[in-house]
């Protein structure tokens, strides 16, 4: 009873400033979901902590002063069951898979500035402190609690929001609409959160432009709509020991999603949340439950959520069972971090689920990266071609007023318009459309170094003006494609960057301007050799 009095007294003292602190215009807190460890990471954990870590990025390069946080999700049901299963401790069970987690962050090259293990004393204040709100403000309340409870979603649905299926053995199973996972019915006296009092609070929240995408926006509507209940936020301690003890009370264990929620709190400058990254299934969690604790203990409201779709492998849905499971750790092995960014990030769904292929992933590799990217970058800055990059400043003051060539006028326009376009579609969360754009430029710059012949003009007497203009229009393409990839493709295109003699200084979003940022001397010729290593080739798939 010491221990739990201090405990509420310092989760009081540490988190107090909540309510009063909202980011600045200058500063970007972006959330992923901190992972459930009952199993594995697989490719869709891989995309979460990818997508997460390019709008972080993107922030860097604006200037912002950025936070991205993560972690795994450690208590519940769940994880007492899989322990079970194991035949571990649970938190000797948790430490092992949560250590996974961080070695695919580690692999996928992700940015992760705060990591939060829910079984740490740490986020224990946190939820505490959440709870004690909640009590504080007259928001929870024991009662008597009856639904349909799904153990792999940690949650309970209403008799509206499950169905009877046939099960693959025929016999009949009950299962939520949402996630088709098998329910229990169970009648228990649990702690209660008014949640009903904030349906149209959160319909006006919900009401604006805070949802993407809209599709997703407009499902968390159709919820608030339809009304809701007042949800159950702790399960008995007799059945559910793996969690916090609501304070005061050891019979009941906090309910996991209010655990995890927590995890985002912060008690400096950053919170609330910029942009939290989610996948669709959980977004009922972080749209409507998430909002209302914070208005329930009088904190600001995240100002964006951005639910992504799902991968699916030959139209499945991924699943042990079916053999359609794919190990991030060896595709990144095979093709490369920065590969397998770009592939998810190129071929990831945000409002519509798509179908993972290690064809396809090659196909990006060769085609995109090593053909439209690497290939174009290698032909110009080879020796035989006579590039010299200390003129390339001048040249692009001077075409940036107009192109003194007609043969440069389509990719002069691309070339201005493309980084304003991008910013639209980066500043959305669309980075997806935004490869396509990139590489779709790139394309152009392969055609137009094809029309332009410049290894014909490097062995003319007399056209080096000209063959320095070709060669700049080409290289400008791959400067302000670099520049742009950086958030999705951090080495290779710093790599790249250094090839372009790119000043570290010059790298900015500030900089993803039509011909800015380029060196007006010192270039040595020497130090160009190498760019054609960039993408080494990879003949097969894994």
């Amino acid at each position: 009873m010491l221990y739990r009095a201090r405990l509420l007294s310092r989760a009081g003292r540490v988190l107090r400033g909540f309510a009063t602190k909202a980011a600045s215009h200058n500063q970007l807190y972006v959330t992923q979901p901190i992972f459930y460890v009952n199993a594995k990471p697989h490719i869709g954990h891989f995309y979460t902590v990818v997508l997460a870590d390019t709008i972080k990025r993107f922030g860097d390069l604006t200037g912002k002063e950025t936070r991205l946080s993560a972690g795994t999700d450690e208590h519940g049901m769940k994880i007492q069951q899989a322990a079970m299963r194991a035949r571990k401790e649970p938190l000797a069970f948790c430490t092992e898979n949560s250590d996974q987690f961080r070695a695919l962050m580690k692999a996928a090259n992700a940015s992760i500035t705060d990591f939060t293990r829910t079984t740490s004393p740490e986020h224990h204040e946190k939820v505490v402190y959440l709870w004690k709100r909640l009590v504080d403000n007259g928001l929870i309340y024991k009662g008597r609690h009856a639904g349909w409870y799904a153990v792999s979603d940690e949650a309970f649905y209403t008799s509206g929001q499950v169905e009877e299926r046939t099960s693959a053995d025929g016999s009949p199973v009950i299962v939520a609409k949402e996630s088709g996972q098998p329910v229990e019915w169970i009648e228990e006296e649990n702690y209660m959160f008014r949640l009903s009092r904030f349906r149209e609070q959160l319909l006006g929240w919900a009401s604006g432009d805070v949802i993407y995408p809209e599709a997703r926006r407009n499902e968390v509507l159709a919820w608030l709509r339809a009304g809701l209940e007042d949800l159950s936020v702790s399960r008995p301690s007799k059945r559910q020991r793996w969690g916090i003890r609501v304070p005061n009370d050891p019979d009941h264990t906090i309910y996991v999603w209010v655990d995890a929620l927590a995890n985002y709190l912060r008690q400096d400058k950053f919170f609330p949340p910029d942009t939290q990254v989610v996948g669709k299934d959980i977004l009922r969690f972080h749209a409507v439950y998430w909002p209302a604790m914070l208005l329930a203990a009088q904190l600001p409201l995240p100002r964006r959520i951005l639910a992504h779709a799902h991968w699916t492998m030959g139209a499945h849905k991924m699943s042990k069972s079916r053999g359609n499971v794919v190990d991030p750790f060896a595709a990144i092995d095979h093709f490369g971090a920065d590969a397998m960014r770009y592939y998810v990030i190129r071929n990831g769904g945000i409002a519509d689920d798509r179908d993972f292929s290690l064809d396809e992933v090659l196909v990006r590799y060769r085609k995109d990266l090593g053909g439209q990217l690497g290939n174009l970058a290698a032909r110009c800055l080879s020796q035989n071609m006579g590039v010299d990059l200390n003129c390339f400043a001048a040249i692009g003051e001077a075409q940036s007023r107009n192109a003194d060539n007609s043969a440069d006028a389509e990719i002069r326009e691309a070339l201005v318009s493309l980084p304003a376009h991008i910013s639209r579609l980066y500043e959305m969360g669309e980075f997806g459309r935004g490869m396509v754009h990139i590489f779709d430029t790139l394309a152009l710059a392969n055609r137009y170094i094809t029309q332009a012949e410049p290894w014909h003009l490097a062995k003319q007497p007399g056209s080096n003006a000209r063959l320095q203009t070709v060669l700049f229009y080409v290289l400008e393409a791959v400067r302000l494609s670099a520049l742009m990839l950086q958030p999705i493709m951090p080495q290779k295109s710093s790599i790249l960057l250094d090839h372009l003699a790119v000043a570290a200084s010059e790298r900015s979003w500030d900089h993803v301007q039509f011909g800015k940022g380029w060196p007006s001397t010192g270039v040595d010729r020497r130090s160009l050799d190498g760019v054609a290593g960039l993408f080494p080739k990879i003949h097969s798939p894994i």
